[in-house]
């Protein structure tokens, strides 16, 4: 368990306009995970300091950039989060063959992920 950032996420309104700014601007580059509007956005080489992330079809108006924390078990970590003061406002949910994610809000209200790696997850 690394307990670091491992991924971020950028909702947007027009993906494919998003995803050309960040093309062109940075040389990010995008594959689509799902057939849902979903791209895993490759920000460099692999050897260089950083992490990759996704860019998706906003969900909900005040739907902000997330960044998503490993975890070695994300059910005590809901429990963690939960006693400290945060609020899971997206229950765990499976990535298929990836792992489980879900959502919290911290004490100041700002959204962050949980993630767990398990490629049995369904």
């Amino acid at each position: 368990m690394s307990n670091r950032v491992v991924h971020f996420e950028i909702p947007c309104d027009n993906p494919e306009k998003t995803m050309d700014f960040f093309k062109e601007v940075f040389g990010w580059t995008f594959q689509q995970f799902v057939p849902e509007q979903y791209w895993v956005v490759i920000t460099g080489d692999e050897k260089s300091p950083g992490i990759n992330g996704g860019l998706m079809k906003r969900k909900d108006p005040k739907q902000p950039v997330s960044n998503s924390i490993d975890v070695a078990d994300l059910d005590k970590a809901v429990t963690d989060i939960e006693k400290a003061g945060g609020k899971i406002v997206v229950p765990k949910m499976p990535i298929p063959a990836v792992g489980w994610l879900a959502y919290f809000t911290d004490p100041d209200g700002n959204i962050h992920g949980i993630y767990q790696n398990d490629p049995s997850a369904k």
